[in-house]
């Protein structure tokens, strides 16, 4: 709705009035498509002012730690739903019903296979190559083997491509992992669920196979909730941008995967593991929490605080509960790295310096104790994030191409060279 205005005062020229948006929650929003007539454009590094669309899928209110999907809060789907159940809520925009569940899920399952000759591709990569490396170009390699819906303006070729993506990448994501092992990767079963299937590809062999544990399974099932989906994050926006340009789904979700290996996006529960090795002992935490609080020295704590959350992070709340049910079944007491995570957690629980601040552990810090906790190699971690995040980011791509969009082109502010002729090389200096 655009029914209040704002007026642009610019020295020496007309007032230029804005349109006023409203949103269904959240902050109004000023559009300043109109500023082209003055020659002019905004100035917003990191796109921290900028709202770059509208959407319906997913919202956050990071001073009161609010995040929902479709308007539901993410502490009630990670209780009352599960994974599947969550994506078809974020590609469709309402919960199923009981029969559209089933089917749903049956969809899924059958799609969960791989292209046989995708296992040749994996020979091309070194074994000791990083598992997101390896996720970037088999993700993007996926339109040579499925070429058959790539037509975007057709929304069941769009809608194909979404099952595919969601079915497939536990699979690869497995597969990733076997392939750094030297193992055999392990065919999905179908008569498992979504996170029991994971692990089962993980960690089972073709001479060994164990029954996955339903609390390791619950937990598996509660991380791939709670990475879902995070509103226009620096992935997602990715995608999004990747999009605009007409690339095939596969394409998009290959950037979006390259945009969150970086460390300050999904590469943070990895992070904290880093962090932990360095800090190395419980009798080095008074040291490292010092360095923390000292603002000329350059050492972080990972795991604590958010760049969104002004309050609580609402994931860390359900992870922490899932990662006392995890060390509990998995009867962990004297691993080291764990130990110092729980005395960070307590000193940031505790300390007036971490709560005045909101310093609270984050879902990336409970992630990756999690996962350590299960087996999984931190090279692994940004991984299953990305496992996860797949159907947010196919939802927002959905959402896109559904209604009117442009491709996306950002402004900026120049500050180099005016234009100059070139010199003869004997007179450069």
């Amino acid at each position: 709705m655009a029914d209040k205005k704002a007026q642009l005062i610019i020295e020496g020229a007309a007032p230029v009035e804005l349109p006023i948006l409203t949103g269904t929650v959240g902050p109004d929003v000023i559009d300043v498509r109109g500023l082209t007539v003055t020659g002019r454009f905004t100035f917003d590094p990191g796109f921290m002012s900028t709202a770059s669309c509208e959407s319906k899928i997913t919202y956050i209110d990071g001073d009161n730690g609010i995040l929902l999907h479709r308007g539901y809060p993410i502490e009630q789907l990670a209780e009352k739903s599960d994974y599947l159940e969550t994506c078809y809520l974020l590609l469709n925009g309402e919960l199923p019903t009981a029969d559209q569940k089933a089917q749903f899920v049956s969809t899924v399952k059958n799609h969960t296979m791989v292209h046989e000759q995708l296992k040749t591709f994996f020979n091309g990569f070194r074994r000791d190559a990083h598992p997101m490396a390896v996720m970037c170009g088999v993700v993007g390699a996926l339109s040579a083997f499925y070429h058959d819906s790539l037509d975007i303006k057709n929304p069941q070729h769009r809608e194909i491509s979404a099952i595919r993506l969601v079915a497939k990448m536990p699979t690869l994501a497995a597969m990733v992992y076997k392939y750094s092992m030297g193992q055999p990767m392990m065919y999905p079963r179908n008569d498992l669920s979504y996170a029991e299937n994971f692990l089962h590809m993980m960690f089972n062999t073709p001479c060994e196979i164990k029954p996955i544990s339903p609390v390791l399974a619950k937990a598996m099932d509660r991380i791939f909730i709670l990475h879902a989906d995070h509103e226009q994050n620096a992935s997602t926006s990715t995608v999004r941008l990747a999009g605009s340009s007409g690339a095939n789904p596969f394409a998009c979700i290959a950037a979006g995967i390259a945009a969150l290996w970086g460390p300050a996006h999904g590469g943070a529960n990895e992070a904290v593991l880093s962090m932990l090795d360095e800090i190395g002992d419980v009798s080095n935490i008074d040291k490292y929490i010092a360095k923390a609080k000292d603002k000329n020295d350059p050492f972080k704590l990972m795991g604590f605080g958010h760049r969104v959350y002004k309050n609580r992070d609402p994931r860390a709340t359900v992870m922490k509960q899932t990662c006392d049910e995890v060390l509990k079944e998995l009867g962990i007491t004297n691993d080291p790295q764990l130990e110092l995570a729980m005395r960070l957690e307590e000193i940031a629980l505790t300390d007036p310096y971490f709560i005045e601040r909101s310093l609270y552990p984050n879902v990336d810090f409970y992630s990756g104790i999690i996962l350590k906790a299960i087996g999984i190699p931190t090279s692994m971690f940004t991984v299953i994030f990305a496992l996860a995040r797949t159907v947010g980011w196919i939802s927002h791509w959905k959402e896109m191409l559904s209604s009117p969009y442009k491709i996306g082109r950002p402004r900026q502010l120049y500050t180099g060279y005016e234009s100059r002729d070139i010199p003869k090389l004997e007179d450069r200096k």
